[in-house]
């Protein structure tokens, strides 16, 4: 299985419009970062996880030519908003299955309304095969199984998932013992970690290492990334030897 990150950056990404932050300003492409999501394949499955703003760039830049369905961790904008973007695989494919949480296919159904239309369609509107999320039971994801692990983003509930011994979590602040359970013998985790300082809704650095040191994976990456956090090359140097920064384009596998 192989996992593409097609963005590790904020809901603004990096470089932030207009900033004059030194990161913002870097030339290091590993400092430069679109909206968070990934790419997960193996065999003749493609799976992606979220489908923010910068949906279309990532799946030309990544080469993604085929989407077997998009697992959703939320609502927000920065997760949620390239839905539009998915018209070539639907054109290809038809209805592009989509498992996420009934709130989130509300919201989604409320901004999207063309996407969900089912009588008089704008031709040219892609279309959806909706898939419930529910935490606590699993479900298929090609042949292999996604177990949903529930978190909560300040006040809101989210979505994780699991997929054989990887996991992906993101826009986490806290999350309940018996979902840390779910985590155990993990090749890889994939966890937020937004900036040094606090956050109301999200991991800070410190937080993430120490999510990750209570989960214990064999490796661990870091996305969600502020450029508050600091340089790519720096940053890394400071993390534990299992603990890595991922950036944009950076292809695992397991």
């Amino acid at each position: 299985m192989k996992v593409y990150f097609l963005g590790t950056g904020t809901s603004q990404g990096i470089p932030v419009i207009g900033s004059t932050h030194s990161v913002c300003r870097s030339t290091d492409p590993r400092d430069k970062r679109l909206r968070v999501s990934v790419w997960i394949h193996w065999e003749d499955y493609s799976f992606v996880i979220d489908c923010g703003p910068d949906f279309r760039q990532q799946m030309l830049t990544s080469g993604c030519t085929k989407i077997d369905g998009i697992l959703f961790t939320h609502e927000h904008a920065d997760h949620t908003a390239g839905l539009d973007d998915i018209r070539p695989f639907y054109f290809k494919q038809g209805n592009i299955p989509v498992y996420l949480h009934q709130r989130v296919l509300q919201s989604l159904e409320k901004r999207f309304d063309y996407i969900f239309e089912t009588e008089n369609r704008y031709p040219g509107a892609p279309a959806v095969t909706p898939h419930e999320v529910v935490e606590g039971i699993p479900f298929a994801v090609g042949d292999k199984t996604a177990v949903p692990i529930s978190a909560m983003h300040g006040d809101l509930q989210v979505f994780g998932y699991r997929i054989a011994d990887f996991a992906y979590l993101t826009d986490i602040k806290t999350i309940s013992e018996a979902e840390v359970e779910k985590l155990q013998n993990l090749e890889v985790l994939v966890i937020n970690a937004l900036r040094e300082e606090p956050h109301n809704t999200h991991f800070n650095l410190q937080e993430a290492l120490d999510f990750i040191a209570l989960v214990r994976p064999k490796k661990a990456y870091l996305t969600h990334i502020s450029h508050l956090l600091g340089f790519h090359q720096e940053v890394q140097q400071r993390l534990p030897q299992n603990v890595f920064l991922a950036y944009d384009n950076l292809e695992i596998t397991l």
